[in-house]
């Protein structure tokens, strides 16, 4: 016991490191290149959509869309999916897409940008192979980029560059980008489309709003004669200004008139159909979305989450695979069977009650195996043989799937009819 404690002790003071007390010297003097007090790559709304509730909108789509799982994976002769792929792609998909975002992150970002730009750009910035010479290249890192400028072949695209923390436009043949658009264009960023029109009317209210809180009087002074001449115009601004003057100058914010003058009072400003107008773009929004304020607020049943997928996630989710699918796969990768799929977890919906009949039938069935349900629950996957056979365990299993030849089940007949067993 003294030795293993004297062991861990000597290894612990040979091999430790302390993040402040193993420090170099010379650590401050290191060049660390451009600092920001906020997070340069993050992706920042433009056309007025951060100060609008839209965002809230885009931002739930984009969450939804990231939970796909999307993977590189090969497919049998029938199209069908046989397997994950182990490469960079499937690397910066799942996992690592940058040195600064996650797989999830990263499509995250691409529907936020998609969603408030129309159209959004995702460059291979490390590649095995040069893309402008051979297709045949393997992604090790990608970013999100605006497009800024169209051309016949090619594209300038305004990316952020991880090694200076600067955006820099680059200009990039078509061939090696993949290009997204947003299926839902006509809805959200058409110029006359429903989601700028609320956009529009939202600014309307936010302003009708700052200036009934600036603190203005309104007030409507009568005088007791009558203004048409220039000198009493003159002399009503000297009487306003003296008004004024001695309601900033007073702390208690009194002022007097003479009795003969009439002092009206705007209580309230002008009635406006602003908020109606909103409430019907809002209403009319959230249907050509495929959305309700049930999905927002987290109180939808599954019937309209799953139409909410169907119609809004669905179409997103599926640009951007095909998209990547036909940039970043070569011709002789999709004949060797090589496609980009996305998952849905069917389960995240289902609640705990209904798991366990469902868990019934998919085993009963011979669809899913005892441990993929274990691990949809979140349990440990069992070391039994038969909990990854796809068998029915509420009826008597052949020899075969017990791992018993035909002979051995026949040579146990014959004992059987011999008595001996």
């Amino acid at each position: 016991m003294e030795n293993s404690l004297r062991s861990r002790v000597k290894n612990a003071v040979k091999h430790g490191w302390n993040a402040f007390l193993n420090r170099d010297p010379t650590e401050y003097s290191i060049d660390y290149g451009q600092s920001y007090y906020h997070r340069p790559d993050r992706p920042r709304l433009t056309k007025g959509n951060e100060r609008s509730i839209v965002t809230s909108v885009y931002n739930k789509i984009a969450i939804d869309v990231a939970a796909i799982t999307i993977q590189h994976v090969q497919l049998d002769k029938n199209g069908r999916f046989l397997e994950v792929r182990d490469s960079g792609l499937n690397t910066c998909l799942t996992l690592d897409a940058n040195i600064d975002q996650t797989g999830r992150a990263f499509i995250q970002d691409v529907v936020m940008s998609m969603l408030d730009e129309g159209c959004v750009a995702i460059v291979p910035v490390d590649t095995s192979i040069n893309p402008k010479i051979s297709g045949s290249y393997d992604i090790h890192s990608m970013r999100t980029g605006k497009i800024i400028e169209w051309f016949p072949k090619d594209v300038k695209v305004r990316l952020y560059n991880e090694r200076n923390a600067k955006h820099e436009d680059l200009i990039l043949p078509k061939s090696m980008v993949a290009i997204i658009e947003n299926p839902l264009y006509a809805v959200i960023n058409e110029p006359n489309s429903t989601m700028k029109r609320l956009i529009r009317k939202l600014n309307l209210l936010d302003a009708v709003d700052e200036q009934s809180g600036s603190g203005k009087l309104d007030l409507i002074i009568q005088l007791p004669y009558v203004i048409k001449t220039e000198a009493r115009q003159k002399q009503a601004d000297n009487r306003i200004k003296s008004i004024e003057n001695q309601l900033r100058d007073s702390p208690f914010g009194i002022a007097y008139t003479d009795g003969t003058e009439r002092i009206t009072q705007l209580n309230r400003p002008v009635e406006n159909n602003l908020m109606k107008q909103i409430e019907y773009l809002t209403s009319m929004l959230y249907s050509q979305l495929g959305m309700t304020q049930s999905i927002l607020d987290g109180s939808a049943d599954e019937g309209t989450m799953l139409n909410y997928y169907n119609r809004t996630s669905e179409p997103i989710i599926s640009a951007i695979v095909d998209e990547m699918k036909r940039k970043f796969l070569t011709k002789t990768a999709r004949t060797q069977l090589q496609s980009i799929m996305f998952f849905r977890d069917p389960f995240k919906l289902v609640p705990v009650k209904d798991l366990a009949e469902i868990a019934d039938k998919m085993t009963r069935n011979e669809i899913m195996s005892s441990n993929e349900i274990r691990q949809v629950i979140g349990l440990k996957p069992s070391k039994d043989p038969k909990a990854d056979m796809l068998v029915n365990s509420n009826l008597n299993q052949t020899k075969e799937a017990n791992n018993e030849t035909p002979e051995e089940e026949i040579n146990q007949e014959e004992e059987i009819q011999n008595g001996e067993v």
